[in-house]
């Protein structure tokens, strides 16, 4: 990645609406920007540049005046009738001189055009003073008897249409991104509708019920193609489940009846390993029906407490085991979950744990994102490079050669046939969580459920 482009995504908003929304708004705030600069650097100027020659010419017509007119009365009727037509006060101060302290530093665009125009129209010594007051541009014109003072109204140098400008500007963009935002949030809660139902999906809350493809033609199609998908995932796991299950169903009848005969027989070393066989195959159909009803949700996920579902695991095993097994963490955890599926999970990953184990410590920690359900031994453990292994299906590490440091771990699971673990993934992953193997500070194994909120 260029250094250009990871500083554009830490710019760049992440969301779609905000990415929307920049595409919609930095076309808009260019416009806006040429427009005033475009205003500003020609209508502006042009206006500005006219009126203020205006306001010189009839400055510099009325110095002529005062050059026919030196003095008396006819000069002060003079001054006032320009007044009245131009808009513009004169004061005229006899014998009064310019105080000899050169031009001012001219800051303003206003002040460097009307100084232009007076260059370009009076050709006489002059203040200009367009920043103290307001209402009024000042100007004192040396002649040669005295200074003419001059105030000239702003309204007459300046435009009122700049103003108006930059606002109706502002306005219309204003009011074409509240329509923008309004248009693109409608068009995102569709999406977040899909994202919202598509998350339940995952997570094993299957409820669509108050779901219907809205939005645009596209974001239809996508909602159409999710639905569709969910019953092509519904139908194939239901295909699944349902074959798993009626072949255990119906390996049922035949065990119950090898058991009736074996039962039937005389006491014999013979009948004892057979009795032995017929057990064996007994728990490996109860797992291969665990293992289709966990892969079959077939109950919906409730609202519950999962500290009390975890507080009936833990008593339940300590009833059937003598391993030290202690109970730590929060006291109360609400959350959506497939109440017996979780216990089966959790049941699964405990009575491993107190097989290989002489002490297990079980804690429940919330989050605001999720809950972890910790699962800590003093058992021989799983090294690392077989924890992928022990989740397969059918994967017993007993198979493995056994090694000092490995020992036997959780070796087959709970039904003997290696699908303790693999039922413990499906149901945590069937909740949109998942189930980790780490270390354990107790020298074992530490299995993480780990389970959104």
């Amino acid at each position: 990645m260029t250094p250009v482009d990871r500083i554009l995504r830490t710019i760049l908003p992440r969301s779609l609406y905000g990415r929307s929304f920049l595409m919609i708004v930095a076309p808009l705030v260019v416009l806006l920007g040429l427009s005033t600069y475009l205003f500003y650097n020609r209508h502006w100027d042009n206006v500005t540049r006219h009126m203020t020659l205006a306001v010189a010419g009839d400055i510099a017509l009325t110095v002529e005046v005062l050059r026919n007119y030196p003095e008396g009365e006819e000069r002060d009727r003079l001054l006032r009738l320009i007044q009245v037509y131009t808009d513009i006060r004169f004061d005229f101060r006899p014998g009064e001189i310019l105080p000899n302290t050169g031009r001012r530093t001219v800051n303003t665009l206003l002040e460097r055009m009307m100084t232009s125009a007076l260059d370009s129209r009076v050709y006489r010594p002059f203040v200009l003073d367009a920043v103290s007051d307001e209402n009024w541009v000042i100007i004192d014109v040396q002649l040669q008897d005295g200074v003419l003072g001059v105030k000239v109204p702003r309204k007459r140098v300046t435009s009122a249409t700049t103003y108006i400008f930059i606002m109706w500007l502002i306005g219309i963009s204003l009011t074409l991104m509240i329509v923008a935002m309004i248009f693109l949030r409608n068009q995102m809660r569709s999406l977040r509708r899909l994202a919202s139902a598509a998350d339940n999906l995952g997570k094993g809350r299957d409820d669509l019920a108050g779901f219907k493809p809205s939005g645009a033609t596209e974001v239809r199609q996508v909602a159409h193609a999710f639905i569709r998908m969910r019953d092509r995932i519904h139908r194939q796991v239901n295909q699944r489940t349902e074959m798993l299950a009626g072949v255990s169903h119906d390996l049922r009848t035949p065990l119950t009846r090898m058991k009736l005969q074996l039962a039937l027989m005389p006491p014999s070393p013979d009948v004892a390993e057979l009795e032995a066989d017929v057990e064996e195959m007994t728990r490996m159909v109860e797992g291969y029906l665990a293992f289709a009803r966990g892969e079959g949700a077939e109950e919906p996920a409730v609202l519950a407490d999962l500290a009390q579902l975890v507080q009936q695991v833990v008593f339940r095993a300590r009833g059937l085991s003598d391993a030290r097994i202690d109970l730590k963490g929060a006291d109360h955890a609400m959350v959506l979950v497939r109440t017996q599926a979780f216990r089966r999970c959790l049941g699964n990953v405990i009575d491993n744990a107190i097989r290989h184990a002489d002490r297990v410590e079980v804690t429940i920690l919330p989050g605001r994102q999720s809950i972890q359900v910790l699962i800590d031994d003093d058992g021989p453990g799983i090294p690392a490079d077989l924890r992928v292994e022990a989740f397969r299906p059918f994967r017993r590490l007993d198979d493995v050669e056994p090694t000092a440091e490995a020992g036997t771990g959780l070796a087959s699971g709970i039904t003997g046939v290696g699908l303790g673990l693999a039922i413990a993934r499906d149901v945590m992953r069937g909740h949109g969580g998942d189930i980790r193997l780490e270390d354990s500070p107790l020298g074992g194994l530490r299995v993480v459920l780990d389970l959104p909120v």
